[in-house]
């Protein structure tokens, strides 16, 4: 078995005239390094042979240097080759089995009201309607998903749906009245003729024991006529300010109020 560090130290103090070759097997560049000994690049090379055999991996070595003793051990079987440590002994014990894995939290969080917050704020609405209600399958009760959804549907223009989810946000708790008059999402909402009645109630649809169903006229048309004509200009102007009408569809509409 020949030795990388004896090697090194060989190529460093005798490598000029190619000890450290003889010492590896390598007659041919030994005898090669004896000849031109007198040459100073040969002391530079055989510095740099120093250098790569300190440096080298001791299993590289011997793949390279000792290769006929390495592939004997190689085929010997593992516990022939060296003997067991403690470490060893630890590990050929019978091991108890690994616990269970902990049961997922009940609490865990509600992904689909997130995403449905970011669609919205992306104006993508079809898709926001689509994961608060995913949401709702998961906290039924959520005040905050029950009003988003009454801001999502009041923009895609859905009054019965807008008005039931406000509903219900009510219902379970939401107390914050002056952001359902001022929410511009739900201005759509707000020009409706059932808004009245619907905030008059307290913001609440009408029971179904009065037998006065909560939307018997299907959706109004979003620019249907009002009593009280400066309040439709104002809600006029409330949407063509938040863009949910053009300078054109309101001056339209404005001059269908004022009869011409």
């Amino acid at each position: 078995m020949k030795d990388k560090n004896v090697a090194g130290i060989l190529a460093l103090f005798l490598g000029w005239v190619g000890i450290h070759r003889f010492y590896l097997g390598q007659v041919g560049l030994g005898i090669l390094y004896a000849v031109f000994f007198w040459f100073p690049l040969i002391w530079l090379i055989s510095l740099i042979d120093a250098i790569v055999l300190f440096s080298m991996n001791k299993e590289v070595f011997d793949v390279k240097y000792n290769k006929e003793v390495w592939q004997r051990q190689q085929q010997q079987p593992d516990f022939q080759r060296r003997r067991p440590t403690d470490f060893d002994r630890r590990e050929m014990r019978p091991q108890a089995p690994p616990p269970p894995a902990p049961k997922a939290q009940a609490n865990r969080p509600n992904l689909y009201k997130q995403t449905g917050l970011e669609k919205f704020k992306d104006f993508d609405y079809a898709g926001a309607i689509e994961d608060f209600n995913k949401s709702l399958e998961i906290a039924p009760q959520d005040i905050a998903t029950h009003f988003n959804l009454a801001c999502a549907y009041s923009l895609v223009e859905d009054k019965k749906k807008a008005l039931s989810h406000l509903d219900k946000a009510v219902q379970f708790g939401f107390k914050d009245f002056q952001k359902i008059k001022e929410h511009h999402a739900l201005a759509y909402l707000r020009i409706q003729k059932d808004f009245d009645q619907f905030e008059e109630n307290g913001f609440r649809l009408l029971s179904k024991t009065t037998n006065i169903p909560v939307d018997n006229q299907g959706d109004e048309n979003l620019l249907a006529s009002h009593p009280d004509l400066l309040d439709r200009i104002k809600k006029l102007a409330e949407l063509r300010e938040h863009g949910l009408l053009t300078e054109q569809e309101f001056e339209t509409e404005q001059r269908k109020l004022m009869g011409n």
